[in-house]
């Protein structure tokens, strides 16, 4: 009699166990979660025409022309490719599996940057009078500009300072 109480106390608590495990079902790396039940991811550049059910695996559908998925998913619509904004180039195009890259322009360097690309571009900063040009800007990162020492003079424009005229050294004065 204790051995079959034992026995169905067992039953009773692996029941109620697998319940709390199927209850807290957590999908695998490559599945999504819909509706409670785990369905296999569509592949970069697909996204999801049916989710799966019990009889029937997940049905995958290319993105259409100007959208893309550039990671596995349960997504139901693609993301919409960027447009480059104002003082920036495409510098790859938009597909199924990747977004547009955008760049800056000849004299931009890039402020933000999101995945690659290049969402905001500014104006490289210009050198003063009295300052060279320490280190040109480039695509990313902006000039950098040195101060002229004493006896020493730049419009900022070049990348170095000219030593003054000494008047008195040409039999000239001041």
């Amino acid at each position: 009699m204790k051995m079959q109480l034992l026995l169905v106390i067992l039953y009773i608590v692996s029941i109620a166990l697998l319940y709390i495990e199927l209850a807290y079902c957590v999908c695998a790396s490559a599945e999504y979660e819909i509706n409670g039940h785990c369905c296999p991811m569509c592949a970069p550049g697909n996204r999801v025409l049916w989710h799966c059910t019990v009889d029937t695996s997940t049905t995958c559908e290319s993105c259409s022309a100007s959208t893309y998925t550039d990671e596995p998913n349960g997504l139901e619509i693609c993301f919409p490719c960027s447009a480059c904004d104002a003082g920036l180039r495409i510098q790859k195009a938009c597909t199924q599996l990747s977004d547009t890259v955008c760049d800056p322009l000849e004299g931009l360097f890039c402020m933000i940057q999101e995945k690659g690309s290049c969402k905001l571009a500014v104006k490289h900063s210009q050198c003063k009078p009295g300052e060279y040009i320490q280190q040109r800007g480039t695509a990313n990162t902006d000039t950098v500009c040195g101060a002229c020492i004493n006896g020493t003079y730049n419009d900022g424009t070049f990348t170095a300072c000219q030593p003054h005229t000494l008047c008195q050294s040409m039999g000239r004065k001041q």
